[in-house]
């Protein structure tokens, strides 16, 4: 019995000198993708991962029915108030976040110089949103996408002490830039199925996007056996999308 305890003794220390022991935070950042690290793709093949941009709007319910009538997984990049004060659409983001829709970051304010802000700016302009979704759905995000997808100046950075896996884009649906769902799918179709999946840059502001192009990708997706998922599900981090957070009693912006 000494024998072995013993042995395990020697191999726990010697492990642990190789090795030093991690604390809950460290191995919480160990488990899902590194924080401040732009991420454009899935992690692996298979998979793609519809993500929206600038709402919540007055098609996000809409949306939200869409993705669930397909059995489709999305992620929502949300402000505070980019079109309208985010408690305005508080029950659809609650209904997102029930039915199983990854709700992420994409500032408060959708600030235009957002690439050129101090830390302390960008430092708000993430808290005050997580405020406002601890205060919505009971969680904040751990993941972001930038406005304007800026990652320059003091955005990485930031975002790495504050915990955000930075999330780009790697097909441009351009729906912001005045194309039509039907140029948008024929982007998806140059750009294939093949290699680790996509995590396309689409916005939920456009009903063109809502209404068309969405159901268009969930049967070109299940056409081509591809998984619809969250953002955090194709980086290979299903349980990493959120922490818990301090909210207020704040129900206006």
């Amino acid at each position: 019995m000494r024998l072995t305890l013993s042995i395990v003794a020697s191999l726990f220390f010697g492990a642990s000198s190789a090795k030093p022991i991690l604390n809950p935070i460290q191995m919480m950042e160990m488990a899902g993708p590194e924080a401040g690290k732009v991420i454009q793709k899935c992690a692996s093949p298979g998979m793609l991962a519809l993500a929206y941009d600038d709402g919540p709007y007055q098609y996000t319910q809409r949306l939200v029915d869409i993705l669930d009538a397909g059995e489709a997984k999305g992620t929502f990049f949300v402000t505070g108030t980019l079109y309208g004060c985010i408690y305005n659409q508080k029950t659809a983001l609650q209904n997102a976040y029930k039915s199983g829709h990854q709700i992420a970051s994409h500032t408060w304010t959708h600030p235009q110089n957002f690439g050129s802000m101090s830390s302390a700016d960008l430092t708000s302009q993430m808290t005050r949103l997580e405020t406002a979704l601890v205060n919505i759905i009971g969680v904040k995000p751990t993941y972001m996408r930038p406005p304007y997808l800026a990652t320059g100046g003091n955005v990485l950075p930031t975002m790495k002490t504050m915990g955000y896996r930075v999330i780009t884009d790697d097909i441009d649906s351009g729906d912001w830039n005045n194309r039509s769902p039907q140029q948008s799918q024929q982007t998806f179709q140059q750009a294939g199925t093949s290699g680790n999946g996509h995590i396309p840059l689409m916005h939920e502001t456009y009903s063109g996007t809502v209404n068309t192009l969405t159901p268009w990708l969930i049967n070109w997706a299940k056409s081509n056996n591809l998984k619809l998922v969250t953002v955090a599900e194709c980086l290979g981090d299903p349980d990493g999308a959120y922490v818990n957070g301090t909210g207020n009693s704040q129900t206006t912006c």
